[in-house]
């Protein structure tokens, strides 16, 4: 089954979350919107910023790499599938990456 978390979409935070997939979601929203080294005795986790500064086409591909990276890392229950800007790399009015990333559970994959 293939799982989406779109950044451009408000959610809220569920201390409960009833499915691993809801928790793998919850948990990749985490990652796409925390700045590498913000977090509290967890400075490893989250996506590293500085690079929506670049210029458009190089923002999006170092930034596509990085999460592809981070994912990988910080949540190894999901194994992405594709990862896409909705327009803009950032939504201007929260400054947060504007980003759609699909993904399956590993243990679904065979």
């Amino acid at each position: 089954m293939i799982y989406t978390v779109d950044m451009t979409q408000p959610s809220t935070i569920n201390f409960a979350p009833v499915s691993k997939a809801e928790e793998v979601a919850q948990n990749i929203r985490t990652i796409l919107s925390t700045p590498l080294g913000s977090a509290p005795l967890a400075r490893d986790i989250g996506i590293d910023y500085s690079l929506v500064d670049e210029p458009y086409q190089i923002a999006q591909s170092r930034l596509t790499g990085e999460i592809y990276a981070a994912i990988a890392e910080q949540e190894p229950r999901a194994q992405l599938i594709d990862v896409s800007f909705n327009g803009k790399i950032t939504d201007a009015l929260t400054g947060r990456v504007a980003v759609v990333v699909s993904y399956t559970l590993t243990e679904e994959v065979t």
